[in-house]
């Protein structure tokens, strides 16, 4: 008797979760029905459950989706999605950890306009897209405190846009003991307030040898 090989794993759908956090253009608007079509036929579980849950509350007008989009993440910062902002405010250390994410990416052949900034939830879940297997998850890994502090905070909105981290979240490992503490501290001091400028990341003696933005 011949035995059945194992079905493929099918990777996470990174590059959807990308797509459903991008600002709602035009285009992004207009692709509401195929992105429905993607979220139906991912495997049955929390994942799709939650961005059927997003798809149900993102039916407004184009027009309406914007200025919420805007209000969500432009206009609150406890709701932003530059996950090192959580950690490091606007200073020299968030400087670095930006360079160190440009790199990557470049290694990997993700291009960056330049008016995007490598810590954007966006931008790390299409590097997740393209990246090897487990790189993606291993980067937003590192980051899984501000991503809950998002999680958190859009649920406190009751945003539609929670749900799409609710899906992220369920992609990822589940929060260390550690890592819940520091979810509980970044909650309730904030980032830290040293402005330094963040072009061109950092300043000159803050540059690694070698790296070049």
């Amino acid at each position: 008797m011949r035995r059945r090989r194992p079905a493929p794993e099918v990777p996470p759908p990174w590059a959807l979760l990308s797509f459903l956090l991008r600002y709602p253009d035009a285009r992004v608007a207009a692709a509401r029905d195929e992105l429905a079509a993607e979220v139906a036929a991912l495997d049955d579980g929390p994942v799709r459950a939650a961005l059927a849950r997003f798809l149900a509350g993102w039916d407004a007008n184009q027009t309406d989706l914007a200025a919420r989009y805007v209000e969500t993440f432009d206009l609150r910062r406890r709701n932003s999605l530059h996950l090192t902002y959580y950690a490091h405010g606007d200073t020299r250390e968030r400087g670095m950890a930006l360079l160190r994410l440009k790199k990557l990416y470049r290694t990997a052949g993700l291009p960056l306009d330049t008016a995007q900034l490598p810590d954007d939830l966006v931008i790390m879940l299409a590097f997740a897209a393209v990246a090897p297997p487990g790189h993606g998850e291993a980067l937003l890994a590192e980051h899984r405190p501000a991503i809950e502090l998002l999680r958190l905070s859009l649920h406190d909105l009751e945003s539609p846009y929670a749900h799409v981290l609710d899906a992220i979240a369920a992609l990822l490992p589940a929060l260390s003991v550690a890592e819940r503490s520091e979810v509980a501290r970044l909650a309730r001091e904030g980032p830290p307030e040293e402005a330094v400028g963040l072009e061109p990341y950092g300043p000159p003696e803050a540059m690694p040898e070698g790296v070049h933005a």
